[in-house]
């Protein structure tokens, strides 16, 4: 459980970052230019008023001309917000931004958040209904039960467009996932078995409606709430609903029910089931405790009272997280690209199977994927629902969704051609801002050891609160005791030296002699005296971190946080080295935008490389791009557009197109071509229709560090990208030089791209090279 000091201080990020730039999540931004008077005639009067005649003539047309076929209302009227209860619509208003931002991350969906100050079924059901023409679906959230019901179907009812109550139906698709995998490994039918549920609200009731959808017994299934089980002829806290699943019987708690239970399905509250009640299931049960943050039991005690049991929680912290963001995105792609009238039945089941199929399929990358803790990588106890970062799911739900809702009659846009939409939403999962996600989860699959040089920055330790917490790393910071502490004090983190984290103390490490023989040794040859080493192992944290990564005592290092790359550089170089067959080392640039990953190389070490050189850095950065789940795509750039000069730049670049060809032609790549060229399929076809580059290069490949550094700094201004790096590549072991001016996140996310280095060098996992 978390410490009370660790709840105080997320609170207090968590109202930062709530803050800070600006108030709020979420901002409007116009997407067609209004920068003359022509734009001003075409995007209000005159020129509206044909788009106003073409929907008057035409309701559909409406997709076609306005937002609305991308648009979305997030709507609550706050009776029921997280587990925080009825605090108001004002107070839902922060959870209802965030959920329009994992619309928008998650799959590109335009959200306007609606909190109502409507107290009543019938005046949320006017309110509502009456927004129909702006908006595309309706994703009612954080409405309490049993109005939720009532006004979820009065909605459908009334509107012709989808209406989905997120915290019912999302919840109970991602349940029913995770049932039909854990019946597939316990080898037994949905029909068969015999479900208890702890909660009867509207996530709990509408798991159980979907799953008698699936093939469920109804009388198989046994309820029981804050007054016992639902039995026939109970009047108290009874509703319409929730009578469906009344059983004739004299049992009135749950402790009565459980034995041979099959399934425990929990929404409800803390520590409703013990290890006593695990005990009485029947072979392999499925223990579903989704209580959130505090289950109806914890895995551990389920894990003892029965070793054989498969557990799914609501929290990221253990395996199988029932997390509804795995699919409301999804469905709504899907329901919205087909212009549906409704979220039918039909379509909620093939988002089951579509997730359930997922889990049960190889993982695009292994090393990304959950380890099943139960026994081995990939499908199984552990592993029974995919990942909520899994990029494959918006790939998967959105298709089936769309299949379902036309199969079933409610789409008023079939898709003619699902492979074209298909690769409209591969090119979404690949520029969804979700870049680093993939390395994360690798990172948590085996965390290693990270030695930070400045490890008295506040920065530093603002990281590492996070890394701990998210289980990154094993962190090792290089930095004086009483400085150390001083600044966690100061800063308000909850992390101590000697339990979280291991502390190098250069004045007074009893490491300090070996330390300077091994600098010695290393760098002797190159001008370090033994004077100048004992100095130097006393004062300089980069050469101590480096040092222990020579040494074995860390598996990566990161510095640079204070004083020039080049000093750093030195110091790395002198002593970790460069990998075999490696002229130098380079330094690669991610720079996340809107509109992808973009990689750009060389921005820190080599002033003007070779075509050889050139070709050496291509083939090291697609090494670490593919480390993103990303195909490298290489653009070796110049003001030259396939032989439209001959300049020594031009002819420069061209060789070193032609040398990485021949020295790896499984690398998908061209050049000597211009930015444009490079970024946009369309403009390099009227240049070259028969590129080796097919769609967008996400690799450029500049030819000198001029253009690389001016390139990086302005994208990062100009663009509002968000950079990750630089990434130093060619190292004998995985070492990281940042700039002074990044940030705790840059340093978190350089934490990820180290450990997974470390631990594809220390034979971990080995990339899948260019597939």
């Amino acid at each position: 459980m978390a410490s009370s000091k660790t709840t105080e201080d997320l609170q207090a990020a968590a109202l930062w970052y709530h803050r800070q730039p600006r108030p709020g999540k979420l901002e409007i931004r116009a997407v067609k230019p209004l920068a003359n008077q022509r734009d001003l005639a075409l995007a209000y009067t005159p020129g509206v008023a044909a788009a106003c005649n073409a929907i008057s003539a035409d309701p559909g047309q409406a997709a076609n001309y306005t937002v609305r076929g991308n648009l979305v209302a997030v709507v609550t009227n706050g009776t029921a917000v997280l587990g925080l209860g009825n605090i108001g619509p004002l107070a839902a208003k922060p959870v209802m931004e965030g959920k329009a931002v994992l619309f928008k991350k998650f799959a590109d969906i335009d959200v306007f958040d609606i909190e109502l100050n409507a107290d009543t079924v019938e005046r949320v059901v006017e309110t509502v209904a009456a927004l129909e023409p702006t908006f595309g679906g309706i994703n009612l959230e954080d409405i309490k039960g049993p109005e939720c019901f009532e006004i979820e179907a009065q909605l459908k009812e009334r509107m012709k467009i989808p209406v989905f109550h997120d915290d019912q139906h999302g919840t109970a698709i991602i349940v029913g996932a995770a049932v039909k995998n854990a019946l597939l490994l316990k080898g037994k039918k949905l029909s068969e078995v015999k479900i208890v549920a702890s909660g009867a609200g509207a996530a709990a009731l509408a798991c159980l409606n979907l799953l008698v959808s699936l093939g469920a017994d109804r009388k198989n299934i046994w309820v029981s709430d804050l007054e016992g089980v639902v039995y026939q002829g109970r009047t108290k806290l009874m509703d319409r609903w929730k009578a469906v699943y009344a059983q004739q019987t004299d049992k009135r708690t749950l402790a009565e029910v459980i034995g041979g239970a099959d399934i425990f399905l929990g929404l409800s509250g803390p520590n409703v089931l013990s290890a006593d009640m695990v005990k009485e299931m029947a072979d392999k049960p499925l223990v579903m405790a989704l209580a959130n943050p505090t289950p109806e039991i914890m895995p551990e005690a389920v894990r003892q009272a029965r070793p054989d049991a498969m557990i799914c929680t609501g929290r990221s912290d253990f395996p199988n997280q029932v997390n509804n963001v795995l699919c409301f995105p999804y469905i709504f792609r899907g329901a919205l690209d087909v212009g549906a009238t409704a979220i039918n039945e039909e379509m909620k089941i093939a988002a089951v199977e579509a997730i359930a199929q997922l889990a049960r399929d190889p993982p695009a990358d292994p090393a990304s994927a959950g380890f099943d803790s139960e026994g081995g990588l990939g499908f199984g106890p552990g592993s029974l629902i995919p990942s909520p970062f899994d990029s494959r799911l918006i790939l998967r739900i959105a298709p089936a969704v769309a299949r379902a809702a036309m199969d079933s009659g409610v789409a008023t846009r079939p898709i003619s051609n699902f492979d074209d939409y298909y690769a409209q939403l591969e090119r979404f999962a690949f520029r969804s801002g979700l870049v680093m996600k993939p390395l994360f989860a690798k990172a948590k699959a085996e965390p290693m050891r990270v030695i930070y040089a400045d490890g008295e920055e506040e920065r530093v330790l603002l990281a590492v609160q996070v890394i701990l917490e998210e289980k990154l790393a094993q962190p090792i910071l290089v930095g004086r005791p009483a400085v150390v502490e001083a600044q966690i004090k100061k800063t308000g983190l909850s992390i101590r030296a000697g339990v979280d984290f291991d502390l190098v103390n250069p004045q007074d490490d009893p490491r300090y002699r070996s330390y300077v023989q091994s600098y010695i040794s290393i760098a002797g040859r190159a001008g370090v005296t033994p004077a100048a080493a004992r100095t130097v192992v006393r004062t300089n944290s980069t050469v101590i971190a480096a040092l222990a990564v020579a040494r074995g005592e860390a598996d990566a290092m990161i510095c640079g946080l204070d004083g020039r790359f080049m000093n750093h550089l030195r110091h790395v170089r002198d002593v970790i080295g460069s990998r075999p067959g490696v002229s130098d080392y380079a330094a690669l640039a991610l720079m996340i935008t809107s509109k992808g990953a973009i990689f750009i190389a060389d921005t820190q070490v080599r002033p003007n490389p070779t075509a050889e050189e050139l070709a050496e850095i291509a083939a090291l950065a697609a090494v670490h791009v593919q480390r993103f789940n990303i195909k490298p795509k290489i653009a070796f750039l110049s003001h030259s557009d396939f032989g439209s000069y001959t300049t020594e730049s031009a002819l420069k670049m061209r060789r070193a197109t032609a040398i990485l060809a021949e020295r790896h032609p499984e690398i998908e790549a061209d050049g000597e071509m211009q930015g444009d060229s490079a970024l946009v399929q369309r403009a390099r076809e009227m240049i070259l229709p028969h590129s080796r580059l097919e769609g967008g290069a996400n690799v450029l490949i500049m030819p000198n560090l001029d253009t690389a550094n001016v390139a990086y700094q302005m994208i990062k201004v100009l663009g509002d990208a968000l950079p990750v790096g630089p990434i130093l590549i060619g190292p004998a072991r995985p070492a990281h030089i940042l700039t002074p001016s990044v940030s705790p996140r840059g340093i978190l996310n350089m934490t990820a791209v180290a450990v997974v280095e470390a631990q594809e060098r220390a034979g971990r996992h080995q990339p899948n090279m260019f597939g």
